[in-house]
């Protein structure tokens, strides 16, 4: 008897820990779609999933710890885009080295990031407008990009270089190159924000901002570091999936933002701030993926893909409270 009550609160224990619900429904969602459809568990299809969930992936590494802090950014489908067509103008157009035009893309994103972080702390701006705003900056540059000031030239920028092209459609062995970039991010994120003194810091003022700020902590400096970092790998995701694509689109990006935040949600984190970790958005990346998967593989009218992510959305956050609620009971 006292065996079977120590197992009951060992397994109560882990049910409180949020990833292991998202992983149990990730399970779950598994067994359904390889019994519904021959097709789903084949190798091709699992790596086209995961690659296609790489870029959504990358980006809620940063909208997680955005999240985390008490923010959100609406911007990241925008950033994405102005960062992937400034890469591919440097290459295509001015001929630029593949290296200096990634940095380039790279910083961009990291800067607009850091110019929403900055406006948020000192002008005190609510994250909502001001990413909002910046979602609508980032995509008129994108287009002031792609097309010049007098929108003469084509809106889409080929990729024709090997080496972003590698980036996106890659493969290392069999697995795709972009899957096993966002491995790497996730641990490098796992350990930054579990082991270090700024990723300490993130969660603290996402917890607590006064008592953050009274124990010493840069509580401005941590806000615009979030966005940056967020801006950042939305400019990473970016260029892989212009590799991907093998062009720089305007439209690339367009509805992103609500994939990455519902990842993050769905993924445990809490929109008040405080909790969340990157492996639990990377299982709520990974859900979404295999329901867009789901309505390919079973002949669903695409339209149906937004309610079923928002209905997921409520669904994960709902049923986390009240099993939360449940097990304080206990």
């Amino acid at each position: 008897m006292k065996m079977d009550n120590h197992s009951g609160i060992i397994w109560r224990k882990y049910l409180q820990i949020r990833e292991v619900n998202i992983f149990i429904a990730l399970i779950f969602m598994v067994i359904i779609m390889s019994a519904v459809s021959p097709y789903f568990l084949k190798q091709d299809n699992i790596f086209n999933v995961l690659r296609g969930m790489s870029t959504i992936g990358i980006m809620a590494i940063g909208q997680t710890m955005v999240i985390i802090t008490g923010g959100i950014d609406l911007s990241v489908g925008s950033l994405m885009a102005v960062s992937s067509m400034l890469t591919a103008r440097l290459i295509t157009v001015h001929s630029q080295n593949a290296l200096f035009a990634v940095i380039c893309g790279l910083s961009f994103g990291l800067l607009l990031g850091m110019v929403s972080g900055l406006i948020i702390t000192r002008f005190k701006i609510n994250p909502f407008i001001t990413t909002l705003g910046m979602l609508s900056i980032g995509r008129g540059l994108t287009y002031l990009l792609a097309t010049g000031i007098k929108g003469s030239v084509a809106s889409n920028i080929p990729m024709q270089n090997d080496s972003i092209i590698f980036l996106g459609s890659g493969y290392l062995g069999p697995v795709p190159f972009s899957v096993i970039l966002l491995l790497f991010l996730v641990i490098l994120a796992t350990i930054f924000l579990k082991r270090t003194v700024p990723g300490r810091y993130i969660y603290a003022v996402g917890s607590n901002e006064r008592s953050a700020r009274l124990s010493g902590v840069p509580v401005n400096k941590v806000r615009v570091f979030v966005y940056a970092i967020s801006g950042f790998f939305c400019a990473m995701a970016g260029i892989i999936l212009t590799g991907r694509l093998s062009t720089a689109a305007t439209n690339i990006g367009i509805g992103n933002e609500l994939d990455v935040i519902a990842a993050v949600v769905i993924g445990g984190a809490s929109l008040q701030g405080g909790e969340g970790t990157v492996t639990g958005a990377i299982i709520g990346a990974t859900i979404m993926a295999i329901v867009r998967n789901a309505f390919v593989l079973l002949h669903i009218p695409n339209h149906f893909q937004t309610i079923t992510i928002g209905v997921v959305i409520v669904l994960a956050v709902g049923l986390d409270q009240l099993l939360k609620g449940k097990l304080k009971k206990i």
